[in-house]
């Protein structure tokens, strides 16, 4: 038990500390992004080396993404992702994001065969929501705002992925407190996927979550949809893998897996 309480305490002390520059645009046109941290790290006493992330345009403009210093900034145009170069399938994602207009729009896709259906931007996956708070101001029906918990990290199945939502709005889970900052404020998520489970925790608090996905291995995707976004100190805690048969994982794609 003590061992245990002493893990977790140093992961969370890894997440919460902020990583030198570890951002690059790399001459292939990859980017280069964020990092892995083993667990071993956690359990062992000799140190595994962090590796860093590269991640794949899979359907948007060169100039969506570009990097400065140890932020991504992604223009929101043409709507789309990038990739993942590999699959993950058991993980802690710890991933900072910062809204720079009213209403913006974007997300982080998990598990996702990263593959967007002939003349459709988005592939499948469960999405952790990414919105800026005046989104419901701007996109109101008849006069009549939507309600406010889609704008603080809804999670959901896309693609035909199922999931089941901790605290239901239809098919969604909304988060059960509002804790998102608005445009020109950084937020964080720390998002824990495990066998076909995901618990999201929003500014340093657990508020929402899914369980029995029905495909729990498979790409990350980071989202353009219409509105520049900045993403900063990405990290990956790779954990153990589970018992996941080929119909709940995503096709593997060409690339770098």
């Amino acid at each position: 038990m003590k061992k245990s309480l002493i893990i977790i305490f140093l992961i969370i002390s890894i997440l919460s500390v902020e990583i030198p520059v570890m951002a690059q645009q790399a001459k292939t046109g990859e980017i280069v992004f964020g990092q892995t941290v083993s667990y071993l790290n956690f359990t062992k006493d000799k140190p595994v080396k962090n590796i860093r992330l590269k991640w794949i345009n899979v359907n948007t403009d060169p100039g969506t993404w570009r990097m400065e210093k140890d932020k991504l900034i992604c223009s929101g145009e043409p709507v789309g992702v990038m990739r993942s170069a590999t699959q993950y399938e058991n993980f802690i994602l710890h991933i900072e994001w910062m809204h720079m207009e009213p209403g913006g729009n974007s997300g982080v896709f998990v598990w996702s065969n990263a593959d967007p259906p002939e003349g459709q931007a988005l592939p499948d996956g469960v999405e952790v929501q990414m919105l800026e708070l005046d989104w419901v101001n701007l996109n109101q029906k008849d006069g009549v705002a939507p309600p406010v918990a889609y704008v603080h990290g809804e999670l959901f199945g896309v693609g035909g992925v199922k999931t089941t939502p901790d605290n239901p709005r239809g098919s969604r889970s909304k988060s059960i407190e509002n804790r998102c900052k608005g445009k020109g404020e950084w937020n964080t998520y720390d998002v824990f996927c495990v066998d076909g489970v995901i618990r999201l925790s929003v500014n340093g608090k657990f508020v929402n979550g899914i369980t029995g996905s029905s495909q729990k291995k498979g790409y990350i995707c980071l989202e353009s949809e219409g509105a520049e976004i900045h993403f900063r100190n990405l990290r990956l805690i790779i954990l153990d893998p589970g018992v996941t048969p080929d119909w709940q994982s995503a096709p593997v794609l060409g690339g770098n897996n």
